[in-house]
């Protein structure tokens, strides 16, 4: 086969953007596998970059997608591993809602025992991203008590799940319904807050007798950055890994002092290949064994064909989904 399929949202905009269109076959460079996809990840950087608010960085390929399962089709120059016809999930520089991708082969990672083509599209972007900052950033540890905001997102439920495998003493989330409160309690979240009728700094403060949270997941930014400062604990540390609400806030930072508050955040597309093939490796020797012993599953909400990937953006700009969304390519 040279030519495949591929979704194209050039000049960028709302969902009409996106369309099928045909090409060549990309073909791997040194260090990079071709990948034929069978499922590919939508996340909520696809959206931003679809809007043109989050460009792919420089030498980075244009084009939507950037996690998927699949096969191994063709070898790179100097790659041994992984094999010709082996079945992987692989984070990619983009390009995965396509019928074939290229990606770095250490950015390829395999199967767990017992996860489907289907669930491992869901796992690299998401669980890298949860684990750099989470756990690497964050320092996550067991006894600790911990706020994740976005609970029924695919990072929120993600997040859920390796905050208990790491052992959290409280689990907080912010939630947009009731139906979303108990899909994040079954997960292993203590407490759903429901942010539209409940304020999540009074909530901690009662639950925990005043002392706070160690740790703040933030994907929110805007009004909550106050709220954070007042209602992490001393020594506690603050991780932002997007600002939906904005990210232009007026801040006083005093409690930054006094609490010796550490505020951090990162982006996993900007990070160099050799910083996500460590990470990718760090996930396999942690987190796999759990994912094949059935302790963690991503969860999933809707499949969409390609053709309709549209509709799976909806969906998401929708926030009416719990878990992660997938395209179907080549089942």
């Amino acid at each position: 086969m040279t030519t495949m399929r591929r979704i194209d949202h050039q000049p960028g905009g709302d969902i009409s953007c996106l369309r099928l269109v045909e090409e060549i076959v990309p073909t791997a460079g040194p260090g990079e596998v071709l990948i034929k996809v069978a499922h590919a990840g939508v996340n909520r950087p696809d959206l931003l970059q679809r809007a043109g608010t989050y460009p792919a960085p420089p030498g980075a390929c244009p084009y939507l997608g950037l996690e998927v399962s699949g096969t191994v089709v063709a070898h790179g120059d100097g790659v041994m591993a992984p094999a010709i016809g082996e079945q992987i999930c692989a984070l990619t520089p983009g390009g995965g809602y396509a019928d074939f991708v290229t990606a770095p082969a250490t950015h390829c990672m395999p199967l767990p025992e017992g996860i489907s083509l289907r669930e491992a599209a869901c796992l690299p972007e998401t669980m890298m991203t949860v684990w750099a900052n989470l756990i690497e950033r964050g320092q996550l540890r067991a006894g600790q008590r911990v706020l994740i905001h976005g609970g029924s997102s695919g990072i929120g439920t993600t997040a859920i799940q390796v905050a208990r495998w790491a052992g959290a003493d409280r689990i907080f989330t912010t939630v947009g319904s009731q139906d979303k409160a108990q899909a994040c309690r079954q997960l292993g979240a203590h407490r759903p807050i429901l942010y539209r009728t409940e304020d999540f700094q009074k909530v901690i403060k009662e639950e925990t007798d005043g002392q706070g949270v160690h740790l703040v997941l933030d994907m929110v930014g805007g009004d909550y950055m106050a709220k954070h400062l007042r209602v992490l604990a001393n020594d506690g540390r603050m991780v932002s890994i997007a600002f939906l609400n904005g990210a232009d806030v007026k801040l006083d930072w005093t409690p930054l002092m006094i609490k010796r508050i550490t505020f951090t955040g990162s982006t996993l597309r900007a990070r160099s290949s050799e910083e996500k093939a460590r990470i990718a490796l760090a996930m396999q020797q942690s987190l796999w064994p759990e994912l094949a012993r059935g302790q963690m599953r991503p969860l999933i909400h809707a499949e969409f064909p390609l053709a309709d990937v549209a509709k799976a953006h909806a969906l998401m700009e929708s926030s009416q989904h719990i878990g992660k969304i997938v395209l179907n390519v080549n089942p």
